[in-house]
């Protein structure tokens, strides 16, 4: 996938609260939704950091952007100013065929919209609060939230939408005492079914390379890792 493509992708299955442009870049109001809706990614090979960081202080957030595969002038110039890096990310696909193969045991996984309370109080323990909701109520397109249960107990969740051929899984959590025993592999399975059913031939995930637990479970799917990003954060805010 491209980084185009992916930052598509992202903005259809986990939209800002706005778009706008300014100085070549995508200006994106996040709404305290976090940094995938709040990034600034470039649009033209000579932006204007300056007119972006004004923006986004218009916009009454700090200055944060998005780096791709291949900007690396920008990168530089970014650093130059004491730009801080924030989170890395992988990007992980499969086809859904590859995933959509066995489905979680009876009772395990089920396709919830809108999202339950008790989902709510699962993301919450997360840090997953109303504002990352409310960009789950924003996407157009296909979309649902999965509820895990173990031992007869509500344990996980995620959501997932999609973009034409394309599915993306966000915000998968599972409860502290329920992790480790497979329930995050099952919900990606039926992720997997549901984006087959919604006519999507692709599911990704996006990953920080510091989750170790998570980029060990795709990779044991036989999802393949590809093209990511990492955020450059303004010094006053990376400090803060």
């Amino acid at each position: 996938m491209t980084p185009e493509a992916l930052t598509a992708l992202v903005d259809a299955t986990w939209p800002a609260a706005q778009f706008g442009r300014a100085g070549g870049f995508v200006i994106r109001r996040g709404d305290g939704g976090g940094s995938r809706v709040s990034a600034a990614s470039a649009c033209d090979a000579m932006p204007d950091i300056d007119a972006a960081e004004a923006a986004m202080r218009a916009l009454g957030q700090g200055p944060l952007f998005m780096i791709r595969a291949g900007e690396d002038r920008l990168d530089s110039a970014l650093a130059t100013r004491g730009y801080r890096v924030k989170d890395p990310v992988t990007l992980w696909s499969a086809p859904v065929s590859c995933l959509a193969t066995r489905r979680p045991p009876p009772v395990t996984g089920f396709e919830v919209w809108p999202p339950l309370a008790i989902q709510r109080e699962l993301w919450a323990e997360a840090g997953i609060g109303p504002a990352r909701l409310a960009v789950m109520a924003r996407v157009a397109g296909p979309r649902t939230t999965l509820l895990g249960r173990l031992d007869d107990t509500p344990a996980g969740c995620a959501f997932v939408a999609c973009d034409g051929p394309r599915a993306m899984l966000h915000a998968l959590e599972v409860a502290p005492r329920f992790r480790r025993r497979g329930l995050a592999g099952h919900l990606m399975r039926a992720a997997a079914f549901w984006a087959r059913d919604a006519g999507a031939d692709t599911l990704s995930v996006l990953v920080t390379r510091a989750n170790a637990g998570g980029n060990s479970l795709y990779r044991t799917l036989g999802m393949t890792a590809g093209t990511g990003y990492h955020y450059r954060i303004h010094p006053d805010a990376a400090a803060a």
